[in-house]
C-alpha cells in the first residue's frame, strides 16, 4: 500500500486513500482510492525446506515458514471513468514494480528491519475463475466492485526458536553379515 500511496498521481488522485480491508470494510467503503483484501494465504511448498545459517548464540533457527499472500486490489470511486483510471494506474505501478526489496519492505514495516536485507516480496497478477471471484463477492453484497488478485509470494515468518547442530560424525562403522568395516 506505501508504494501506491507513494506513487499516486497527483493532482488527480490527490484525496485516494490506501487501505488495508477486512470483510466488514465491504460495508462501507471509502469515497475514493485502492483497498487490499487479504483473502487466503498458502504455504509456499516449492521453497518450504530453506538452508538456515548458524545465529551468534549458536543455535540454528527452524526453517522459515514462507507465504503466499493472496490479494483483491479494488478501486473506490464515485464515477466508473475515475475507478477504471485508478485501476489501470495501480495495475501499471504494481507490474512496473515486481520485487519489493528488503529495503522497501522495511520503510512501511511496524517494526525496524522486520525483513532481511536479502529478502524480497515478487507481486505478480493471479487469475481466479469468475465463479470463485463471484463467491467471494456473496460475502461482500451489495458491494460488489471490479477488484483485480494478486499474490506477495515469498513472505517468510522466522521462527524465533533454534535448534543446535549435532557433532559432525567422526567414525562410520558398517556391518554387513559377518564383517565389520570401519
Amino acid at each position: 500500500m506505501g508504494l501506491l500511496a507513494d506513487s499516486c498521481p497527483k493532482p488527480e488522485f490527490a484525496g485516494a486513500r490506501f487501505e488495508l480491508y477486512k470483510p466488514d470494510s465491504f460495508h462501507q467503503p471509502m469515497e475514493e482510492g485502492i483497498s487490499l483484501f487479504l483473502y487466503r494465504v498458502a504455504v509456499n511448498l516449492g521453497q518450504r525446506n530453506q538452508a538456515t545459517r548458524p545465529r551468534p548464540d549458536g543455535l540454528r533457527p527452524r526453517l522459515p515458514l514462507p507465504l503466499d499472500l493472496y490479494y483483491l486490489l479494488t478501486p473506490w470511486s464515485p464515477t466508473p471513468e475515475r475507478q477504471q483510471r485508478l485501476l489501470g494506474w495501480a495495475m501499471r505501478t504494481l507490474e512496473d514494480t515486481p520485487i519489493l526489496p528488503a529495503g522497501h519492505l522495511n520503510h512501511y514495516a511496524p517494526e525496524p528491519n522486520v525483513f532481511q536485507p536479502a529478502e524480497t516480496v515478487e507481486l505478480f497478477y493471479e487469475a481466479i475463475s469468475l465463479q470463485d471471484m463471484a463467491t467471494m463477492w456473496e460475502v461482500f453484497k451489495p458491494h460488489e466492485q471490479l477488484s483485480i488478485p494478486y499474490v506477495a509470494r515469498m513472505v517468510s515468518i522466522e521462527s524465533t526458536q533454534g535448534t543446535r547442530d549435532a557433532e559432525r560424525v567422526q567414525t562410520r562403522v558398517l556391518e554387513v553379515g559377518q564383517w565389520a568395516v570401519s
